[in-house]
């Protein structure tokens, strides 16, 4: 059995669908010495530690109907949705004004779980293994947004937003999340007592009115699409004109990966910004400040818009801060943005990198994909997802 095999072994079945703790504990046991060793505020968590809790929530999730009557690999990214959703917290924790919190834990988590599930369990390099991996990662992500979100303000735009990511991973639905959720909320011992549920429950209510419980709703066009999820006032039914005067293309993937050979073959045309060309053309180190190259960068891109010229934008850009700061460019010159993310298999990603003449030292590669969080649906006109 490979080790992905082994991995989807612990997820508890039929007919019992009991949870093997102990096997659990033989696969992963620094992750449970870690979660073990890290306290929770028992205000909201009486039950102790996050591994005391996490324990809670796999059993919870194993006995939930609704879970049972998934298939067999929605099942699969449920329960490793529960059994690491909180793994987060072993690095975020810290004791503020005397009570234990966990800023950013579900974000941090994801992160975490993306990296393991890539170089540890190869979930990478086909459309099928990704979609799994970020499926499990988007689970991850948003646990904490369920039970919250009816106290927000346009929960309705939130919902629509969140559930929009099933255009880019198809297994991801709220109606998954909200299991999840419900999962988290009751897996525990709190003051709160059953709050958590009932906002769960009206959350489903109102992905259900909204039409985007099972799945994304559907708009009428790109440019209302991000007309909403930018916070316009537009409904996604709303046909909006077509403003933009040209297309950025904003290319996103890890070293490696084949964003030059992607850009020859499907951009060969437009001009390319490229960060890399920038470096070798005024001897800047890719180690270090690396200010100059994103002005000069940044520059050129200016001079592109202010033309109403289409151009090709290629960086690993592999966080959401990073591609948000120059989509808020682009657009602001009313540019049509596509975000492009590419992955390939990691190893082969990295047997790529290292024949290149410039190629980059793999820890730099390691340290990027510990802070990858591929884009979402949200973030710009068009998303793709490609694998190369």
């Amino acid at each position: 059995m490979d080790r992905a095999g082994a991995l989807l072994s612990l997820v508890p079945t039929a007919p019992d669908f009991s949870v093997d703790f102990a096997g659990i504990e033989r696969a992963f046991p620094a992750v449970v010495a870690d979660m073990r060793a890290t306290p929770q505020n028992p205000k909201y968590h009486a039950e102790g530690d996050v591994w005391a809790h996490t324990a809670m929530v796999c059993e919870c999730i194993a006995r939930d109907p609704d879970f049972r009557a998934c298939p067999e690999r929605v099942r699969q990214e449920l329960f490793l949705s529960a059994l690491f959703h909180d793994i987060g917290k072993t690095r975020t924790t810290k004791l503020e004004n005397g009570e234990w919190t966990s800023p950013n834990h579900a974000v941090v988590g994801a992160c975490m779980v993306r990296d393991m599930l890539t170089r540890e369990y190869g979930l990478s390099g086909s459309a099928e293994r990704q979609a799994f991996r970020e499926t499990v990662c988007f689970l991850i992500r948003y646990h904490m947004v369920a039970p919250y979100i009816m106290e927000s303000q346009k929960p309705d735009r939130k919902l629509i937003r969140l559930a929009s990511n099933g255009e880019l991973a198809a297994d991801f639905t709220l109606s998954r999340l909200l299991i999840l959720a419900r999962a988290d909320g009751n897996g525990k011992i709190s003051e709160s007592g059953g709050e958590g549920e009932e906002s769960v429950m009206l959350a489903a209510e109102l992905s259900k009115e909204l039409g985007c419980f099972e799945a994304p709703v559907r708009f009428a066009s790109p440019f209302t699409a991000y007309a909403f999820f930018a916070g316009r006032n537009v409904t996604p039914d709303t046909p909006l004109y077509n403003d933009t005067v040209c297309e950025a293309i904003l290319m996103c993937g890890l070293p490696g990966v084949g964003k030059d050979a992607y850009i020859r073959a499907h951009y060969p045309d437009l001009p390319m910004i490229s960060l890399d060309d920038i470096r070798a053309e005024y001897g800047i180190s890719p180690v270090g400040d690396q200010s100059e190259v994103a002005r000069i960068a940044k520059a050129r891109a200016k001079t592109l818009l202010r033309a109403k010229r289409s151009f090709v934008w290629n960086a690993t850009n592999v966080t959401a801060k990073l591609r948000g700061e120059l989509i808020s460019l682009f657009t602001g010159y009313h540019a049509y943005v596509k975000i492009v993310y590419l992955e390939t298999d990691y190893a082969r990603d990295l047997e790529r990198n290292a024949a290149r003449e410039a190629a980059v030292p793999q820890a730099v590669i390691e340290t990027m994909l510990s802070k990858l969080i591929p884009p979402e649906r949200h973030e710009a006109h068009e998303v793709e997802w490609k694998l190369v």
